[in-house]
């Protein structure tokens, strides 16, 4: 259920009680940066609702989307471990809230917790074989398996089958033109998969639209549900 975040809960009480002290409640608005490219990062950040893109900014002003986090982790978690500047932008692009943390406590529950520690490592992972999994996907399959893939891991972060989301900035994340997504878009649309009026992208046929996903989404959704199952036991 949306409002709450995943990877948290499936912390121990004692490092959870732990962490909650210093846990600040933050809203996270559409267009908000994170933090960027080379920067020192501040804070790691447990959304609860709401999804956030980790993306890599092109030299003509462009930016394409490696990986998306929300409610099932955390952002800037590498930040914990070491003191390393950020590798990529970190920008929300449907709003919601969630808790920051400041990385210098991070950084000290880390090296005093395996559990804590153990916990960013993997997730860490999964943001890397996202990334790879993105780019093989951007190379290999075509856009309506893309789209469908990326709309339905905008809903796992969320927890939500409605966002907001412009065309124009989707069609950013996939690395493509507008007039195309716009093509597809309706193209889903006529064929009952998802509703879209005004930036507002409701999915209609979840079981639909996972048919027309490629391959991809269920692998990323493997590893994060292991992820998750893994931390519980």
């Amino acid at each position: 259920m949306p409002g709450e975040n995943l990877l948290l809960r499936t912390l121990s009480a004692p490092l959870l009680s732990l962490l909650k002290p210093r846990l600040r409640l933050q809203q996270l608005t559409t267009g908000m940066v994170l933090f960027a490219a080379g920067d020192k990062v501040s804070s790691i950040y447990f959304p609860q609702s709401g999804a956030v893109s980790l993306v890599t900014d092109l030299a003509g002003g462009q930016m394409i989307e490696s990986a998306m986090t929300g409610r099932d982790g955390v952002v800037g978690a590498g930040a914990a471990l070491d003191d390393r500047d950020a590798v990529y932008k970190a920008i929300v692009q449907v709003a919601g809230n969630g808790y920051a943390l400041d990385v210098d406590f991070a950084r000290h529950i880390a090296r005093d917790s395996e559990e804590f520690r153990s916990t960013i490592i993997r997730h860490e992972y999964l943001v890397l074989a996202q990334a790879q999994q993105s780019a093989a996907c951007n190379a290999t399959h075509n856009l309506s398996e893309r789209l469908a893939r990326w709309l339905l891991r905008v809903r796992d972060v969320t927890g939500s089958d409605s966002f907001v989301l412009t065309q124009e900035y989707i069609a950013e994340m996939l690395g493509v033109g507008r007039t195309s997504v716009s093509i597809v878009a309706h193209t889903l649309q006529q064929a009952g998969l998802i509703s879209y009026r005004r930036g507002h992208i409701t999915i209609e046929n979840i079981e639909a639209l996972q048919d027309t996903a490629c391959e991809c989404y269920a692998t990323i959704k493997g590893h994060y549900d292991r992820l998750l199952q893994s931390q519980q036991v």
